[in-house]
């Protein structure tokens, strides 16, 4: 099996021993991405859709360097450490994705790294 790491700068650069991405054949598997400003490697300031945006866009980066977008993700998991954020996140997904919509879970958390309230790792397919 080939597998190639993918990299984008414009999306927070990994914080322990991960790549941002491996690309597997047609199949393209995001690490979970956390609401880090990728300049700052901070958490981004602002209300909980402002975080679920940056989520988004750094998943968004990182597709990109794949040769992909959103559009192409078949599996979307997301994690939160507040499930009553759950109907914002539909809300933000709605200005990231159409229909077909990807499958995907949600999950009720205790903990993300750096205090994050929300994550999201993905599986794209390109070409």
């Amino acid at each position: 099996m080939n597998k190639e790491a993918i990299h984008s700068d414009n999306a927070p650069a990994a914080i322990g021993t991960y790549s941002q991405a491996i690309r597997a054949g047609e199949f393209v598997f995001l690490s979970g991405q956390i609401p880090l400003d990728p300049a700052t490697m901070e958490l981004v300031g602002g209300d909980f859709e402002a975080r679920a945006r940056r989520v988004f866009d750094n998943l968004t980066a990182v597709a990109a360097a794949a040769g992909g977008s959103l559009d192409q993700i078949v599996k979307l998991t997301v994690y939160l450490t507040d499930l009553d954020n759950f109907a914002a996140v539909n809300r933000v997904m709605e200005d990231y994705f159409a229909v077909p919509y990807p499958a995907r879970a949600a999950l009720g958390v205790a903990s993300l790294p750096k205090g994050a309230d929300i994550e999201a790792d993905a599986i794209l397919v390109v070409g």
